[in-house]
């Protein structure tokens, strides 16, 4: 080997070759075990049944503090009160009463938060319409119009579908359109290359790339939803003498049953905790973790 100075030089000695021993699987599956009662803690149902245990410890402390079954019955008369409308059914019917209207209010919110967008994806026209509407009636409660709708459609199920699709209509189109807004350009250029456009773009470019947002909307419109239908429901009570989660509530505080009230409010509590984790949670799950959207 030669230098700018012409002198020669040995070439460097070559290193040799050697092999680290790899640790066997069963030792290293060993040393990163972790222990029972680590797994236990770090677990999120095992946080969420701690709080749920802490909450009711509390309740239980004001109750006998309060010593009034009128005011704050105790857990257990309320758990019992709970089971026996179960046994019995009649909690069982209100229920089915409730979600009844609460699916048919739900879907056309759904449906028509879902043509909104779409147009104001498509147009100028569109988008200015939504930006209007929503500006306009989202930040108006979705009970204030009970009035309204008592007297448009009377005391029946059409009054609740009209809150109902008021409560999920502007939360999830202002959702939706923001996910669509944030799909990248170059999906969208995509779509168009393959010939995509009007609702075949929205519903195969769009809507999958969206969907973080749109899931989330979905929550809070049925979260919007849920509540006004309660609320609704003891306004009916009071004027027609029918309905369902929310009828049964007023009529066993008239009564001075309060143990069927909180019996009334825990079912409320768990329908809503039922749709949050096993309908959205797994919707999520098949959709958006799946699809690697989000993680």
């Amino acid at each position: 080997m030669s230098t700018p100075t012409g002198a020669w030089q040995p070439a460097p000695p070559v290193r040799a070759e050697y092999e680290l021993p790899l640790e066997a699987a069963d030792e290293a599956g060993q040393s990163i075990r972790v222990p029972l009662v680590t797994r236990v803690l770090s677990a999120g149902w095992f946080r969420r049944a701690l709080i749920a245990l802490v909450l009711i410890g509390l309740w239980e402390a004001t109750a006998r503090a309060v010593s009034n079954d009128l005011l704050v019955p105790t857990f257990g008369a309320t758990l019992s009160a709970f089971v026996q409308g179960i046994v019995s059914g009649e909690l069982l019917a209100k229920t089915a009463i409730s979600m009844s209207v609460l699916l048919r209010g739900y879907a056309l919110g759904v449906a028509l938060a879902f043509a909104l967008t779409s147009l104001a994806v498509s147009t100028r026209v569109g988008r200015d319409l939504l930006s209007m509407l929503t500006a306009m009636f989202n930040p108006l409660p979705s009970i204030a119009l009970l009035p309204i709708a008592l007297l448009w459609f009377g005391l029946g199920t059409g009054s609740l579908l009209f809150v109902l699709v008021h409560a999920v209509l502007w939360p999830l189109a202002l959702n939706m359109y923001t996910g669509f807004l944030g799909v990248p350009a170059t999906l969208r250029m995509a779509g168009r290359n393959y010939g995509l456009s009007g609702l075949r773009h929205v519903v195969l470019i769009l809507v999958p790339a969206a969907l973080p947002s749109i899931v989330a909307g979905l929550r809070v419109g049925w979260a919007f939803a849920w509540r006004t239908l309660i609320a609704a429901e003891l306004v009916f009570g009071a004027s027609a003498g029918q309905g369902g989660l929310g009828w049964y509530i007023f009529q066993n505080r008239n009564e001075l049953y309060t143990d069927r009230v909180f019996a009334g409010l825990i079912a409320v509590i768990v329908i809503g905790l039922l749709v949050e984790h096993l309908v959205f949670d797994t919707l999520e799950r098949l959709t958006v973790r799946r699809w690697g959207v989000q993680h």
